[in-house]
Formats: structure tokens, C-alpha cells, sequence
């Protein structure tokens, strides 16, 4: 079997008889156990997946399918699935079992995804490389010596080394984009509630995010349009109505063909790509990118935006002070690992939190408790939360005038297993361009631009206004069929 790149692809085979929606099952579970050193799975589920994969062979020859029949996808271990473990890659949560399904599970069990598994993740989703596993380090295809970025790695990795269709991730600060960019997949953050965060373990809860890990645009559309929506089991879902976001997609793709598509205003931001931390080779990649865009029509402008130091410090600030009072229910009493040989209450809730919890936690909870306490609320977190206002003002005022905004994800490629680990400004520092679209609640995607010279990938990201998807996605589609017209 060779690589599907498309869920369109294979529900092609299937409806020709060339391919079973088992047989792909199984040549994913083979391919899982040829790559299990790249550590991308905490759990994969043979049994239920298996079972799903017959149903849904049974409903494709009686035409009774869903969209998403044919799709193989794997799940964030961050993600609840009823009657599977779920443990945010923490000892805290080892071994527990889920006993209902998120919102988002329900709508791809409801369209007739199978779902293969749970996949690795930094702890409670607190990491940009994929570290802070209590099952260890995911490794990336492309180079197994290298991180696969954080906090969703095991979700590109998945995508990335063919061990399954696509995958889900959430997205705090960059969680889905930035590992998405490193592993050369695409990887969108939709709009701040335009999909339910219900049954999605909560790290900062006005910033998490749900969304997918894809080798298509079309992949990524198609999963948008069934998992976006209202739901009365989240409050912050908008209730907006889903556009129909694969026939939009074809339209202007077949506008672009014909040269009729309506040309975007573009503005790139200047200081992202004048900054001393930014990789020759992403910096180079991008400005070609530009350089078509433009060919194709496309208006770009460079704009500034003096905002962007204060970036990371507001981002870190609010995160940590929402994952402070998010994970205090950890306690070995409501939920969570707890120590048996405690003498007292106040002994089991120190060492019930001191084993369970790893080091990056501890430290995201003790920054968060400290800027929210009695003496440093103003100073910190007020503060902070009126330079969000401030940065969401600024880009409100920016996609008033253009339609998208581009910048880089991360500012290097990959890096090394270990590297960075000890230096928690370095890895925070690492998530510069990726925070703007999730403390401004904006949709944002991750767009591959080929490999460097090491085989390393290297990526674009593309901003748009609130609920702006399917301008994301439809610049996506035409700018990467371009490119592989033009090579």
C-alpha cells in the first residue's frame, strides 16, 4: 500500500473496490508498529477500531455513510473518549477512563471517522516540543535525533510518518500549528469558539482550541464542517451557522483556475521577519512564498506591528494563571493520582500533586498562582489582560484593511532532542509568532513551504479575521495546487 494523502483519495478506492475501509486499518495498525520508536501513540485502540471500521464498511455498501467515512484519525491524548483511557500524558491522570465522549468525538463517530488511538502530547498540553510526556519524547519523522513540537507532536507525527489520515490536537498558543510546521503538515487553529471545547481537558480555558492535523486542505475542511458548531454543553461555542466549507473550497479553487478568484489584500508583518531569532532558511522560504502570492495577484503590503515583545509575557502571564486554577482539581481527592502513604490531608494534597504533576506543570502552576496573588493581581494579570485588549485592538484594526496576515510559526525548524529543555525562556520565547492568533481569538493555519537543506520541514502562517476560515483555507488550497503545478 502506498501513502494516502486525502480523505477524497480514498473514499475514491473504497467506492471503486480497490481499497476496504479495514484493510486501511490494518495497514495503519502496521505501519504504528513499524514506527513505534517515533513514540506518537500512548494507546491504540485495536479493538474499537476495528469494530467501527466493520460498521462503517457495512453503512459505504448500503449508502448510508457519513462524510467522514473512509477517514482514519487519531485523537490528542488530551481529548475524552467514553470507555477509553485518557491522561493528558500525565501520571496524575494514569489509567483513568473516560466515562463520556467530547463533543468533537461525538461528531466524528457521528460522520463515521474510526478513531486509532490516543497520541502523545506534552503534559496537560504545557510544552513546544513534545518534552514533557510522561511517556516520553515524540521524535519527528524527518529526522528522529529531532523534537516534533509542542503540544500536539504525537498529532503531527501521526500525520507526518502515515500512521494515520489526520488527527486532532488543541491549540493554547501555537499547540497545533507550531508541531504541525515541524513536521510539514497543515495545521489549522479554527476561530476561539468556533468549535466545542466540552469533554477537552482544560489548560487555559479562554485560549484552548480544538483542531486538526491534516496532509490536505481539503482534509481540513471537510473536518472543520463537522466538528464546528453550536453545542449546549459549551457556553463560548458561537452560534453562528457552519458554512458549507467544502463547497467553497471547490468554488474558488475552480476560480483560480479560470483566473476569476477574488485577490486578497495581504499585509505581512514587518518585525516578524526582521527579527534576530528567525532562521535564514524560514525567512528565505517566506519571502519566496510572498513573491508568488504576488505573481498570482494577490496585493501584499508590509505593515508594522510594535506590539510584538509583548507578545509571550501577556500570553504567559493569563495562561499560567488560568492552568493554576484549571489543575487545582488534581489533588488526589477529586481526581487524579493519589499518594497512599500520606498522613494527613494537607500531606496527600503536597505529595498527591508533587508525583503526579511534572516539572513544566509545577512550574506553569506556581507562575500562575503567584501572578494571581493578593499582592501581584493588579501588577500582573490585570495588566496583562489590558494588553490583550491592546494586541486584539490592533489586529481588529489591521483586518479591517486586509484580508489575511502572514508571518512566520516558529521562528526555527526542529530542533534537537534535549536542546532547549532546560531553558524555559528559550522555549517560551519560542512561541513569538504563534500567541498573536490565540490571545486575539483569530482562526490561524499552518502552511508547509518544502524542506532546508537538512531535510528539515518549513512553514508559512496565514491570519484572517474572526470566523475568516474559509479564507485561510482557500488561500491555502490555491497557493499549494500552484506550487505543485509549478514544479
Amino acid at each position: 500500500m502506498k501513502k494516502y494523502n486525502s480523505l477524497k483519495e480514498i473514499q475514491s478506492l473504497i467506492e471503486q473496490k480497490e481499497l476496504s475501509l479495514p484493510d486501511l486499518l490494518d495497514y495503519y495498525f502496521k505501519q504504528i508498529e513499524k514506527h513505534q520508536h517515533l513514540n506518537a501513540f500512548n494507546e491504540v485502540f485495536f479493538y474499537s477500531a476495528t469494530n467501527q471500521a466493520k460498521l462503517v464498511q457495512e453503512k459505504i455498501a448500503q449508502g448510508t455513510a457519513g462524510k467522514l467515512a473512509g477517514m482514519v484519525i487519531g485523537i490528542k491524548d488530551n481529548i475524552c473518549y467514553k470507555d477509553h483511557q485518557v491522561s493528558a500524558s500525565s501520571k496524575m491522570l494514569e489509567g483513568f477512563v473516560s466515562p463520556y465522549s467530547a463533543t468533537v468525538v461525538e461528531r466524528l463517530i457521528a460522520e463515521d471517522a474510526v478513531i486509532i488511538g490516543r497520541l502523545n502530547c506534552d503534559e496537560f498540553a504545557m510544552g513546544g516540543s513534545n518534552e514533557t510526556s510522561y511517556y516520553g519524547p515524540v521524535k519527528n519523522a524527518a529526522d528522529s535525533e529531532k523534537v516534533a513540537g509542542g503540544s500536539s507532536g504525537g498529532s503531527a507525527v501521526a500525520v507526518q510518518a502515515d500512521l494515520c489520515l489526520s488527527a486532532l490536537g488543541t491549540d493554547t498558543g501555537g499547540s497545533v500549528r507550531q508541531p504541525a510546521a515541524f513536521c510539514g503538515c497543515i495545521g489549522l487553529k479554527p476561530t476561539y469558539g468556533r468549535i466545542s471545547r466540552y469533554g477537552v481537558i482544560a489548560y487555559a480555558s479562554s485560549f484552548d482550541q480544538v483542531g486538526t492535523i491534516t496532509s490536505s486542505v481539503g482534509d481540513a475542511s471537510v473536518l472543520l464542517e463537522v466538528l464546528a458548531g453550536a453545542d449546549d454543553y459549551d457556553s463560548t461555542v458561537a452560534k453562528l451557522p457552519v458554512p458549507d466549507y467544502q463547497a467553497g473550497l471547490l468554488a474558488d479553487s475552480a476560480a483560480f483556475g479560470k483566473g476569476t478568484f477574488k485577490k486578497k489584500k495581504i499585509a505581512v508583518l514587518k518585525e516578524t521577519l526582521e527579527s534576530e531569532a528567525l532562521d535564514t532558511d524560514i525567512k528565505n522560504a517566506i519571502l519566496n512564498a510572498i513573491g508568488e502570492l504576488k505573481e498570482q495577484g494577490h496585493t501584499i503590503e508590509f505593515v508594522s506591528f510594535d506590539l510584538l515583545d509583548y507578545l509571550v509575557p501577556a500570553y504567559y502571564v493569563l495562561t499560567t494563571a488560568e492552568a493554576s486554577s484549571n489543575l487545582s482539581r488534581y489533588d488526589g481527592v477529586h481526581y487524579g493520582h493519589r499518594n497512599m502513604e500520606a498522613t494527613s490531608l494537607n500531606e496527600l494534597y503536597k505529595l498527591s500533586r508533587a508525583e503526579g504533576f511534572g516539572e513544566e506543570v509545577k512550574r506553569r502552576i506556581l507562575l500562575g498562582t503567584f501572578v494571581l496573588s493578593a499582592g501581584y493581581y493588579d501588577a500582573y494579570y490585570q495588566k496583562a489582560q489590558q494588553v490583550r485588549r491592546l494586541i486584539r485592538e490592533k489586529m481588529e484594526e489591521l483586518l479591517t484593511r486586509f484580508d489575511v496576515i502572514i508571518s512566520p510559526v516558529a521562528p526555527t525548524p526542529a530542533f534537537k532532542i534535549g536542546e532547549n529543555i532546560d531553558d524555559p525562556l528559550v522555549m517560551y520565547m519560542a512561541d513569538i509568532f504563534t500567541v498573536l492568533a490565540s490571545l486575539t481569538g483569530i482562526p490561524a493555519i499552518a502552511v508547509p513551504l518544502g524542506n532546508n537543506y537538512s531535510g528539515l520541514p518549513l512553514s508559512v502562517q496565514l491570519m484572517a479575521r474572526h470566523f475568516g476560515e474559509q479564507d485561510l483555507l482557500s488561500l491555502a488550497h490555491n497557493f499549494l495546487n500552484a506550487r505543485q503545478l509549478t514544479n
